[in-house]
């Protein structure tokens, strides 16, 4: 038996990235994957993919920050596919890179409702679903800046602390309906998003190298095995943990 087997799974920002390796594993074991981004191509793309294999996929367009969308989207997936068994809050942005006195209240914003008010607004709509089923699992992903300071991009370590905090929370209040919350904490992982922060500076891909003690930066299939772990029912006695891929970083 596949390790998802008939597993009905959200994955939010699934177009790019750990997203899109978090998708096309989930399907290769067995699960029904509604991948949701707001990068319609991207995310059609995928999913015909995974058609390819045998895998079962769908897309829709989702923007996390807007509730309607969210309610609307997780709505026409149960009518799809009948149930909700798991949710991966992936979807977030970095935000810009200012010391904190210099960020306006729009660059603050900006991150907060991707990455803070989309896991909400996410989780809030999954869990009467997950109700539904019998339980579930959420796994959102936080960061090692959810754990540990840099002296960089203020926005993106307060909003990735809260999803540690909202997840252990959030652990507790619905243990007793068989719903699961954990968290996933990657280290530097070589995305689009990190290529992004780094192409215009010299160096920057073997400095990121050499933050990990094993050596180099992950790949974004590293965090969807852990991602499928926390989704799968070997995870069953596991909630309101934080899940570590960091290739040694925060060992430090």
């Amino acid at each position: 038996m596949k390790r998802a087997e008939n597993k009905v799974v959200i994955v939010t920002g699934g177009a790019l990235g750990i997203g899109r390796e978090t998708c096309i594993l989930l399907a290769q074991q067995g699960a029904k994957v509604a991948v949701t981004d707001v990068l319609d191509k991207e995310g059609s793309k995928l999913v015909e993919d995974i058609k390819k294999f045998g895998g079962e996929a769908k897309f829709w367009h989702l923007d996390v920050a807007k509730e309607k969308e969210v309610e609307s989207v997780f709505s026409e997936v149960i009518k799809e596919f009948g149930r909700l068994d798991a949710t991966v809050n992936n979807a977030g942005i970095a935000g810009v890179d200012k010391p904190t006195h210099e960020l306006t209240e729009k660059d603050w914003d900006a991150v907060m409702n991707v990455n803070v008010k989309g896991v909400f607004f996410c989780t809030k709509h999954a869990i009467a679903y997950m109700k539904k089923s019998g339980g579930g699992s959420i796994v959102n992903l936080s960061s090692i800046y959810g754990i540990v300071g840099a002296g960089d991009i203020p926005t993106y370590h307060a909003s990735k602390g809260a999803v540690r905090l909202m997840t252990k929370n959030d652990a507790l209040i619905y243990a007793k309906d068989h719903i699961r919350v954990n968290s996933v904490h990657p280290g530097f992982i070589w995305t689009p998003l990190v290529e992004e922060l780094g192409k215009n500076i010299p160096g920057f891909r073997k400095n990121l190298d050499s933050l990990h003690p094993i050596g180099h930066v992950g790949e974004a299939l590293d965090i969807a095995y852990g991602i499928l772990y926390l989704i799968s029912d070997e995870s069953k006695f596991v909630t309101g943990s934080e899940l570590v891929i960091d290739g040694g970083y925060t060992c430090k």
